[in-house]
């Protein structure tokens, strides 16, 4: 394997971009779809697809991607599924972080970097159906390489079933990697979705793993596929079958107030906005993840 491993990243991003489009494909369908229920007598939202640019401190062209975002729909009020492919060189301030985050060393002599990933978030009409995030990634360095993601679930309403359809079916998927990663990625989704400051989690959990690199390229990608794989198995069911529920002010109050914290997670802890913002990439599709509409008391 090569320094540079091109061949490795083209194959990675590649991926990104086959799974954002299985997901937008299938979530138009469930917009298109939605026959019966509340707002079913609306006309169908759909995505529209706007590229983005990342350019370096000299101006110089740095990558960039796609947002794929639908707003206003019937059964979708704002979902997002993003993939960009950006590189360049970490400013000072990044190379100490990584340094000190991930044991890196040499940045400051050789402070190049690739990164490439899908990043998805899903706010709902139905207050009845849960908010949903998963990103996947690839990071290059000529120090290191590895990959990052995972998938939880944010409802607003709680239904103990469905929070257990999510779980089972991303175990599914990991354990023919070895049945220690379910349980290792669960905790640590527990602890990177805590938010200190109001000291709860934001959700129900999912899986989320960082750093993945065991020297066996091959192996990490297969298991971050099948992190991306698990995503519309364990989420779509759980809309098709509370879309149709009807809801009143108060489920929608609950789910206003939810999505602040939602918020005040994204930009306040969140690794990705903040790498996204210090690196200069697109802030509007940065911060796609907020909601269109949130509430605090």
């Amino acid at each position: 394997m090569t320094t540079e491993m091109q061949a490795e990243k083209a194959q990675a991003a590649q991926w990104f971009k086959t799974l954002r489009d299985n997901i937008v494909s299938t979530f138009q369908m469930l917009e298109d779809n939605h026959d019966s229920g509340p707002m079913s007598e609306n006309a169908p939202g759909n995505f529209e697809v706007t590229n983005t640019k990342r350019q370096s401190d000299d101006g110089s062209d740095a990558g960039g991607g796609e947002m794929s975002v639908m707003r206003g729909g019937r059964v979708f009020e704002k979902v997002g599924v993003n993939i960009s492919t950006v590189f360049g060189t970490l400013a000072p301030r990044a190379q100490s972080a990584m340094a000190a985050r991930k044991g890196i060393e040499g940045m400051a002599e050789d402070p190049r970097f690739w990164a490439s990933g899908i990043s998805l978030v899903a706010h709902m009409q139905n207050p009845h159906c849960p908010a949903v995030h998963m990103n996947t990634r690839m990071f290059w360095t000529p120090h290191a390489w590895w990959f990052g993601g995972g998938s939880d679930l944010n409802p607003c309403l709680e239904y103990e079933e469905d929070t257990a359809h999510f779980h089972k079916t991303q175990q599914e998927f990991l354990d023919p990697h070895g049945q220690e990663h379910y349980p290792k990625l669960k905790a640590w989704a527990d602890e990177y979705f805590y938010i200190p400051h109001r000291g709860r989690a934001r959700g129900v959990g999912g899986i989320f793993m960082d750093d993945k690199c065991t020297g066996d390229w091959d192996a990490d990608f297969k298991l971050t596929q099948d992190i991306g794989r698990a995503f519309l198995p364990a989420y779509q069911p759980l809309v098709e079958k509370r879309r149709v529920e009807s809801w009143g002010d108060a489920e929608k109050d609950a789910q206003l107030v939810h999505r602040g914290l939602y918020a005040e997670y994204n930009l306040v802890y969140d690794r990705g906005t903040k790498f996204g913002l210090e690196t200069g990439h697109d802030a509007n599709a940065v911060l796609m993840s907020l909601p269109p509409l949130a509430k605090w008391v």
